[in-house]
C-alpha cells in the first residue's frame, strides 16, 4: 500500500480558470436546458453524448488520476472547477459520482487497484460510482461483506443506473472494507429510483452474495472519503447557486410591473445583493475546503464539513429567493428555476444533512 497523497502537476489559477471556461463553453454549445431535460427523462438518466465529449475532449474523468494510471496528474481542485461549472447547467452526467469513486480508490492506496481500475475510468470507458449509504444514511453501510461475497442494499447510489463499476463500502468484522464489483455481475440488481430532483439520478442496488474484489484500505477510508464528498459537492452547489442568481437577475431585468422593470425596485436590488453575497462566500469556503484536501491540510475534515453546511444552506437560500422573485412562473415545471430549487434541497440531504453535520462538529469540539 502507498499513500494517496500523490504530488499533482502544478496547475495555476489561470489554467484552472481556462479549464472552467472550456467547460462553460462546451456546456453552452452542447447542453442547453432542452437537452438536459431530455436526458433527465431518458433511460438511463444520463446525457451520454455530453459525458463522452467531456471525457474525450477535456478529460474530466482523468483530472485527479496520476499519470502512471492513465490520468492527467492534476488534482481534485481541477475536478472541483469542473463540478462548479456543471452545477450551473444541471446536466445529468456522472462527473461527481466518478470523481468520488476515483477518490475512494486513491485514498485506499492499493497499488493493484490503482493500476487496474483507474485507467478505464480516466479514459471515460467506464463510469464508476460509490455504493455507501444504508437506509438510514451514510453513517452505516447497507451492504455486508463475508468471504468475498457482498449482501445487502446500498441506497441513494448517485448515477447507479448508468455505472459500469461499483465501489462498495461494506460492513465486515474488520469495520468498513472497500470492494469493487461490476454492475452487471451475478447477484447485483440495480433499481432506478423516482426522485424529486430529476437532474440527480439515484438508484438502489441490491447485492445477493455477489462476488467482489477486495481493495486493501485503512480504517480511515470512510472519514476521508466523506471529506472529499462534502468538498466536491460544495463546489457543485456553488455553481448551482450562481446559476439560480443569474436566472433571477435576468428575469428581473425583463419583467415589468406597474410600468417599471422590477429589477429597478430598491427592495429587490437588496435581495439580489444578498443572494450575490451568499454565492461568493459559498465559493470562498468551497475552494478553501478543496484546497485543504489537495494540500493535505489537517483541517480538511472540518473545512469540508463547514463547506457542506454553508453551501447547502446558501444554495437553498438563493434558489428559494429566486423562486419568490420569479413570482408565479417560478413554481411552474416549464421554468428552470424550479430545477435549481429541487437540486438545492436534494443535495443538502447527501452525506449528512446540515443540522446533523453541525451536531457532529459540536461533538468534536466538546470531546
Amino acid at each position: 500500500m502507498t499513500s494517496d497523497v500523490i504530488a499533482p502537476a502544478a496547475v495555476s489559477a489561470q489554467e484552472r480558470e481556462a479549464l472552467a471556461e472550456a467547460i462553460r463553453d462546451l456546456v453552452a454549445r452542447r447542453a442547453d436546458s432542452a437537452s438536459a431535460r431530455a436526458a433527465m427523462r431518458a433511460t438511463p438518466r444520463i446525457d451520454r453524448g455530453l459525458w463522452q465529449t467531456l471525457c474525450a475532449e477535456i478529460g474530466v474523468s482523468a483530472l485527479p488520476i496520476p499519470e502512471d494510471a492513465g490520468g492527467a496528474g492534476a488534482s481534485f481542485a481541477e475536478t472541483a472547477a469542473v463540478l462548479e461549472e456543471l452545477g450551473r447547467s444541471l446536466s445529468p452526467v456522472p462527473v461527481f459520482a466518478t470523481a468520488l469513486a476515483t477518490a475512494a480508490i486513491l485514498i485506499s492506496g492499493d497499488d493493484e487497484a490503482i493500476a487496474g481500475l483507474l485507467p478505464p475510468i480516466a479514459s471515460g470507458e467506464r463510469i464508476a460510482t460509490v455504493c455507501w449509504a444504508g437506509r438510514d444514511g451514510w453513517d452505516r453501510p447497507g451492504v455486508h461483506a463475508d468471504g468475498g461475497l457482498l449482501s445487502g442494499t446500498a441506497d441513494y447510489v448517485i448515477d447507479g443506473e448508468s455505472a459500469d463499476l461499483l465501489l462498495v463500502l461494506a460492513g465486515s468484522g474488520d469495520g468498513t472494507t472497500l470492494h469493487a464489483v461490476d454492475a452487471d455481475a451475478d447477484g447485483v440488481t440495480v433499481t432506478p429510483l423516482p426522485v424529486v430532483d430529476p437532474s440527480r439520478p439515484l438508484a438502489r442496488i441490491d447485492f445477493d452474495e455477489a462476488p467482489a474484489g477486495t481493495i486493501a484500505s485503512g480504517p480511515d477510508l470512510p472519514g476521508r472519503l466523506r471529506t472529499h464528498a462534502r468538498a466536491l459537492l460544495a463546489a457543485e452547489q456553488v455553481g448551482g447557486a450562481a446559476a439560480a442568481l443569474d436566472l433571477t437577475v435576468d428575469y428581473t431585468k425583463s419583467r415589468k410591473q406597474f410600468g417599471r422593470i422590477i429589477g429597478s425596485f430598491q427592495a429587490l436590488k437588496h435581495r439580489m445583493a444578498d443572494m450575490y453575497a451568499s454565492v461568493e462566500t459559498a465559493r470562498s469556503i468551497s475552494r478553501a475546503a478543496v484546497s485543504a484536501i489537495v494540500t493535505g491540510d489537517p483541517a480538511a475534515d472540518d473545512l469540508a464539513a463547514a463547506a457542506h453546511v454553508y453551501c447547502s444552506e446558501a444554495f437553498a437560500r438563493v434558489a428559494g429567493e429566486g423562486i419568490q422573485l420569479h413570482g408565479g412562473i417560478g413554481i411552474t415545471a416549464e421554468h428552470d428555476i424550479q430545477l435549481y430549487f429541487k437540486r438545492a434541497h436534494g443535495s443538502a440531504q447527501l452525506f449528512g444533512q446540515p443540522h446533523e453535520v453541525i451536531a457532529e462538529l459540536s461533538r468534536r469540539l466538546l470531546a
